[in-house]
Order: C-alpha cells, then sequence, then structure tokens
C-alpha cells in the first residue's frame, strides 16, 4: 500500500477515492505520503430500502460511525454518503423522498463532525435528484468525446450552482479501447475539467488490481498501471495533464483586473495583497480602492508597489466597485473583498463575463476568492 501511494503521489494525485470505510491506520499513511482519502460510505442501495427498516437503520449507523472514527482526521478529503443510487430505485420512491434521506443522512455526517466535508455522488442517470445538502456536488461521468463531455460539465456547472463540482470518476477501459485510446481518452478528459472551471476528478483507477464483491475483477483493466503496477501510457500521459493543469493550453487568457474594495480592511488586507500579487496568471492587474478608511490602510497598500491604489472619500462599495470597474484596463474584472486570501490558480477558474470588444460598458459579476 505504501508503494502504492508513493507511485500515485508521483503521478501528481494528491486524492484517492476508496469505496468501503478505511482504517484510521490507512489515512495516516495516506497522509504521509501527502495525500488524502475521499471515502464513500457503502450500504445497500440496489434495492427498495425504504421498505425495509433494517436497511435504512443500516445506512444511518454506517454513515454515522464512519464520520465518528474517520470525520475528524487529517487524512480525510471528504465523505459520499452513497454513490450512484439506482435510477430505477429513485424513480420508484421520487426524487423528493430519496433526496430527503441523503440530506439526512449527511446530516448524520455533520452531527458527529461539523468540519467534515460531505456529499454524495451522482451520476447522469439520476441528474434531476438534487439534495440541497452536501458542501459539493459529484458527479460520476463516463462520456469518451471531448466536445460532448465539455457541454455536459458546463450544464453541471450550473446545477452545482454556487457550490464546487468535481467529477468523482472517469476512465477507459484499455481491454476494449486499447492502451493508446485509454491514454489519449484520459489526457482529453483532464483537459476538459480544468477547461470548464471544475474544482477537480478523479481517474478511474489507479491499477488494473481491483477486488469487489470479494472477487478478482478480471474482465476489464481501466487502471492507468497494471496488475504488476507497471505504468500504462495513460500514467504517463496522467502524469503530464496534472502537472499542467489547470494551465490547459486551450483556455484563453485575457487579461483581469482584479479589484479589491476595501474599508477600514487593515487586519486583513496584507494578507490578501500578498495572495494577488503571487498569482498564477500571464496577464492581470490589481487595483486597490481604498473607500475612505481610517485606519493603516494606506501604509499596507504603500508596501505593494505593483498594485495601483486609488483613494477616495467614503462612498460605499457600489461606488467603490464602479470606481475600480473605471480605472480597470483588462477585458474582465473580477471583483475579491479584502478579508479574502486568492488561490493561486483563482484566475483560471474565473466566473466574470468579458468586456465587449472595441471599448463599451465592462461589466463582471463579482467573484469572491476563498
Amino acid at each position: 500500500m505504501a508503494a502504492d501511494f508513493a507511485q500515485a503521489r508521483a503521478l501528481g494525485a494528491n486524492c484517492l477515492r476508496v469505496y468501503h470505510k478505511p482504517t484510521p491506520q490507512l489515512l495516516e499513511l495516506a497522509l504521509e505520503h501527502d495525500l488524502r482519502i475521499f471515502v464513500d460510505v457503502p450500504w445497500e442501495k440496489h434495492r427498495c430500502f425504504f421498505e425495509d427498516w433494517t436497511a435504512l437503520q443500516d445506512a444511518r449507523q454506517r454513515v454515522r460511525t464512519t464520520a465518528r472514527e474517520l470525520g475528524g482526521l487529517p487524512g480525510l478529503f471528504a465523505l459520499s454518503v452513497v454513490n450512484e443510487i439506482p435510477s430505477d430505485v429513485v424513480r420508484f420512491y421520487g426524487r423528493r423522498r430519496v433526496a430527503q434521506f441523503v440530506e439526512e443522512l449527511i446530516d448524520i455526517v455533520k452531527q458527529e463532525a461539523p468540519t467534515c466535508l460531505t456529499t454524495f455522488a451522482n451520476y447522469p442517470s439520476t441528474e434531476f435528484l438534487r439534495p440541497d445538502a452536501g458542501d459539493f456536488h459529484c458527479f460520476n461521468v463516463y462520456l469518451k468525446d471531448g466536445q460532448t463531455l465539455g457541454s455536459y460539465l458546463d450544464r453541471l456547472q450550473h446545477l452545482a450552482g454556487s457550490k464546487p463540482l468535481i467529477l468523482g470518476e472517469f476512465g477507459a477501459d484499455s481491454f476494449r479501447s486499447g492502451e493508446a485510446r485509454q491514454a489519449e481518452a484520459i489526457a482529453e478528459h483532464v483537459s476538459r475539467v480544468f477547461h470548464h472551471g471544475l474544482a477537480g476528478s478523479f481517474v478511474f483507477s489507479f491499477t488494473d488490481d481491483w477486488f469487489t464483491g470479494g472477487h478478482q475483477i478480471e474482465d476489464w483493466a481501466f487502471g492507468v498501471t497494471r496488475l504488476d503496477r507497471s505504468e500504462k501510457p495513460a500514467a504517463i500521459t496522467l502524469k503530464r495533464a496534472w502537472a499542467r493543469a489547470p494551465r490547459v493550453e486551450s483556455i484563453p487568457t485575457p487579461r483581469v483586473s482584479v479589484v479589491v474594495c476595501s474599508y477600514n480592511g487593515a487586519a486583513t488586507l496584507r494578507e490578501c495583497l500578498d495572495s494577488l500579487v503571487r498569482l498564477n496568471y500571464p496577464d492581470y492587474e490589481v487595483i486597490l480602492v481604498d473607500d475612505g478608511s481610517r485606519d493603516s490602510t494606506p501604509e499596507i497598500a504603500a508596501d505593494f508597489p505593483s498594485i495601483r491604489t486609488i483613494r477616495q472619500e467614503n462612498l460605499g462599495l457600489s461606488v467603490a466597485r464602479n470606481v475600480g470597474a473605471e480605472a480597470a484596463t483588462g477585458e474582465i474584472v473580477a471583483y475579491t473583498d479584502s478579508d479574502c486570501v486568492a488561490d493561486p490558480d483563482w484566475l483560471y477558474y474565473r466566473r466574470c463575463d468579458a468586456a465587449p470588444a472595441g471599448g463599451g460598458d465592462r461589466r463582471a459579476e463579482p467573484a469572491a476568492a476563498g
């Protein structure tokens, strides 16, 4: 296991997904290799489980026990309370009833481990099943055509709304498609994921050495490594794709103007500006609009000569944002607050509207950096 973790990390992975409740020792070992574990809690969902009170209780207890034992461990990425509820089961009971039960399971996790990230793994056949609870959206999607995958990812972004979206599974069987085509499909997948602004994805799977139901699976080969852990072409391709992500070559990089509006925000301003001058983006500027601050905001701003500072009397946030937009020289205006720290790759995930070519009003939806 330690060798597998080391090899996965060398490929560029930062998180592994498992479909059973692991031991705390497995999470500790993963953490030693700078990996986190995404855990699916297994329970009997492939039948009409609402008809059996013991089945419901078993699902609740499995989720509760997993959250209690693992929810606070640093090696855990998140808990998925269920993976792919069959579409016929959902249609038989109705989406509202099933969604309410998923929300109940997520609430159980939060009761046991309030800070644990939660989700459930959905798939296209039940995309209409959309519980309100959960910290992010997770979908398993197997679409090999890149353009079709991209269009569907755009649709999923609309369904996800303001919550992050990840792909929980994507892969290609090298038995049926061949190792070269598998490598091409995975490279296209990773490129599309970052091109369409997802928070990440899981490639299925690390190895052909796969067990389920207590039996070795021998009639497919989704792994990027073989049974003996020798690397297929897909592993090399995946390593290269992850090394480039999210700076995928096909993503356009127009000039961006980052506008920070601050009023008496000195307590957090320095950390905010420090993160903005370190963004991984080829062409951007940072504009600080000091909305009449009476604290040490001007002194802090002076320590960042590369940032353009505009000081005005206190006229409110809306005026400050308009002033920043007027001063911007970028095709896109991205707003963030002075109490935010921007991820280095934030601008590659921008959610703003581009300004019209040749001038005109520059419009942008405010985007908060987390």
